[in-house]
């Protein structure tokens, strides 16, 4: 039978590894956007559809500190695990969750940072 320290390992690095790719999708689908609005702007378009992008915009922004807050959350969950589970750091899932860690590390905000777009 399978430990189930590992399943809980397996489920909280999927949860950080979803958050640290959902942030980003979220900080690339802001930059798209600001390029759409000054295109639009640029070519003169309807007021009302650049008022849209605008409100899209800014849900996008929104999202952002709002993922990184519960990655933070996760991030911090995860590592705690694995500091408690030492015992399993030779199996496959400990390992990858370090890396997954490690490649998030880079997705959490700054001591004093709080990230808005």
């Amino acid at each position: 039978m399978a430990d189930p320290r590992i399943r809980t390992i397996k489920i909280k690095t999927g949860v950080v590894r979803r958050l640290a790719k959902e942030k980003t999708v979220y900080e690339r689908e802001a930059d798209q956007q600001k390029v759409r609005i000054e295109k639009l702007k640029s070519e003169g378009k309807d007021e009302y559809n650049i008022k849209k992008q605008e409100e899209v915009l800014n849900e996008c922004y929104m999202m952002v500190p709002d993922c990184q807050r519960r990655l933070v959350v996760a991030y911090e969950e995860l590592k705690n695990i694995l500091e408690t589970e030492q015992d399993l750091k030779d199996t496959e899932d400990y390992l990858a969750a370090q890396k997954v860690l490690e490649d998030a590390k880079s997705q959490l905000p700054k001591p004093g940072e709080l990230h808005m777009c």
